[in-house]
């Protein structure tokens, strides 16, 4: 069966280390947090509600070819939200006035009684652009209305971002392994001392994660009938371990899955018959995220 290379994204983990404090410096978009919070290693997911999950899935558009088995994407991914007991919500085919209009409504919501927020992307996509139904836009735009102190009630909340669409027109082609190979499926402030009065500040990208499809520059694929690599892969682990495994140990079985059990079929075309795909992590989390059961 043919596998459509569908304008995908990516993934990157990336890690800082800091040079040791030499001055105190002031930022208009660093947003304070209280202190209580600083030395927990886990999120809190106490809070009543697990979340919003907005699921932006994008089929037919003015200006590219259909994007065939996104349904299928859509519907695995809200069912396993769900399941997982987000307030799910779904989106298709919107424009890009609709699409920002929504992303705004949900920054002013008040999230004081969830414990993170989710948004989905299914859509084509280049090189730092995600296409709408009329026009593309930056992909940077679906969570700008969430950093900072652009959403008070989400600051100290992980808001986590998912976006499968292409970011390039190159194909990884892979790498042999010698090992056996599983089955393929087709800066700084001072240092101080803190006190009870004192209010933290946190950076305003602080506890935002953005996990891509594929990597800078290339093709991420889907499967006209069976969905995409990406989505169907984040699906089977949140249903599988999302009670069980703590994010970031999720998202790289999601990587696994993808890297792995993966590779297309297209013999009638040499250039894109057996390829692969990496997804990408770009992690801004400042504690572990587990998601208990909600009683």
């Amino acid at each position: 069966m043919s596998l459509i290379p569908h304008l995908s994204a990516r993934k990157y983990l990336v890690l800082f280390a800091s040079a040791p404090p030499t001055r105190t410096e002031t930022s208009n978009v660093s947003v304070p947090v209280a202190e209580a919070n600083l030395e927990d290693e886990d999120y809190d997911t106490s809070n009543p509600r697990r979340g919003y999950a907005l699921i932006f899935n994008h089929v037919d558009f003015a200006n590219c070819t259909k994007r065939e088995g996104s349904d299928k994407d859509r519907d695995t991914i809200q069912n396993a939200l769900e399941q997982l007991g987000f307030d799910v919500k779904v989106f298709n085919n919107l424009t890009n006035k609709e699409l920002m209009d929504e992303l705004e409504q949900y920054s002013k919501k008040d999230h004081s009684l969830n414990d993170c927020f989710v948004v989905v992307v299914m859509t084509h996509g280049e090189d730092g652009r995600l296409y709408a139904a009329d026009k593309t836009y930056p992909t940077t735009d679906l969570w700008e209305p969430f950093v900072g102190d652009g959403c008070k009630t989400l600051i100290g909340k992980p808001k986590l971002f998912f976006v499968q669409a292409c970011r390039g027109t190159k194909f990884d082609v892979g790498v042999k392994r010698s090992s056996p190979s599983p089955s393929i499926v087709t800066d700084t402030v001072d240092a101080f001392p803190v006190s009870s009065q004192r209010v933290c500040i946190i950076p305003a990208m602080a506890d935002v994660l953005v996990m891509y499809s594929t990597y800078d520059g290339h093709y991420s694929w889907r499967n006209p009938v069976n969905g995409s690599w990406f989505i169907q892969s984040l699906c089977s682990e949140l249903n599988q371990n999302a009670h069980r495994k703590e994010l970031m140990q999720l998202l790289t079985s999601v990587s696994r899955r993808v890297a792995f059990y993966y590779q297309s079929n297209v013999p009638d075309n040499e250039k894109m018959d057996a390829k692969k795909q990496m997804p990408c992590i770009v992690s801004m989390l400042t504690k572990a995220l587990y998601f208990p059961k909600k009683s």
